[in-house]
């Protein structure tokens, strides 16, 4: 398929079911937190339709489409330029039919879409708090980086109006926001039930963390066991090599 790429942009290959993805090197590209919450969601149930919220490249969308045997995926993405960019990935992957790109603002999602309409939803937002840390000049890092336009509360009271009860809430973030992550969801009745943090290596401090809630749901929070990255002379673990479809 011949697709069109504009300044900056390329194609990389996902390894991954064939599967390729178009990035552009002055923009916001995924890290492994993407790739991380693809696999810790790839749990959710045969026939879900799943929203993604602030989308970006639509890396987790693309990779939840082959991970998950779901009905539909909505990626939501506020930045015009990163969806125009997101679709050329969707036909180069041939999944216009499964993926929908939705180029809206994550405060109007409840306008966009009736109540109790999403299965699940994932997300791996804007990690600073607007106003904090070194923010980058480029636009797109800047929204994609910090919570200029969402914020955990955005996020959390806009998935709460579209998830069905009993949805699934997946996300991934960073250990320092950990209190404000738990409180808001609790805020919203998105109860914390599955928490997994992410360390770069054993003697190393927590990196991100994994969590998933579910609406309405009782109380009971499980923490799994810890996720390392890297072995102590530096090569990935098993069961990130796992991860990336290489073991």
């Amino acid at each position: 398929m011949n697709i069109e790429l504009e300044d900056g942009e390329r194609i990389d290959d996902l390894e991954f079911d064939n599967l390729k993805i178009i990035q552009n090197k002055n923009w916001f590209c995924f890290g492994i937190d993407s790739i991380l919450l693809s696999d810790f969601a790839k749990e959710i149930k045969d026939g879900s339709i799943i929203g993604d919220l602030g989308s970006g490249t639509g890396i987790i969308s693309i990779l939840l489409s082959k991970k998950t045997n779901s009905k539909k995926i909505y990626e939501i993405e506020y930045q015009k330029n990163m969806a125009k960019m997101a679709r050329k990935s969707l036909c180069l992957n041939q999944l216009n039919d499964k993926i929908e790109i939705k180029n809206i603002d994550i405060k109007n999602l409840h306008e966009e879409f009736q109540s109790n309409f999403f299965d699940a939803i994932v997300t791996n937002p804007p990690y600073k708090k607007d106003g904090t840390g070194i923010k980058n000049e480029n636009e797109e890092k800047l929204i994609a980086r910090h919570e200029v336009k969402c914020t955990l509360d955005d996020i959390l009271s806009q998935s709460y109006k579209v998830l069905k009860d009993k949805g699934e809430f997946y996300m991934v973030h960073r250990p320092d926001r950990l209190v404000d992550i738990i409180s808001s969801m609790r805020r919203y009745r998105i109860e914390p039930k599955k928490l997994r943090i992410v360390y770069s290596n054993e003697a190393g401090e927590a990196k991100l963390i994994l969590i998933k809630g579910i609406k309405n749901s009782r109380t009971e929070l499980k923490l799994q066991k810890p996720l390392y990255i890297y072995n102590k002379d530096g090569s990935y673990t098993d069961e990130i090599l796992k991860i990336y479809n290489k073991k």
